[in-house]
């Protein structure tokens, strides 16, 4: 009687856990990257402005540097503002 339920049991599990399996991927949670939305027109231009300044800070040489403002933020600001006015 027990090796029966055993042998039910043993032909009975695979049809369980694929069931579970498909079960659990149907209710997942979405990833990041299909949740994710495009980023807005002042996001792109943000993005590109730093970009653009970093290129730029990359591109100066360390008496440059100390010349325009020894640190980044510095030299951020300044540089997107600079930015901001050949736009407009």
């Amino acid at each position: 009687m027990l090796s029966r339920l055993l042998a039910v049991a043993a032909l009975a599990a695979p049809l369980l856990f694929a069931q579970a399996g498909t079960a659990k991927e149907a209710w997942a949670a979405p990833t990041a990257k299909e949740t994710a939305k495009e980023p807005s027109v002042a996001q792109s231009a943000a993005r590109e402005r730093q970009k653009k300044c970093g290129a730029e800070w990359r591109a100066l040489s360390a008496a440059e540097k100390s010349a325009q403002g020894p640190k980044w933020p510095q030299y951020y600001s300044k540089c997107v503002k600079r930015l901001k006015e050949q736009k407009a």
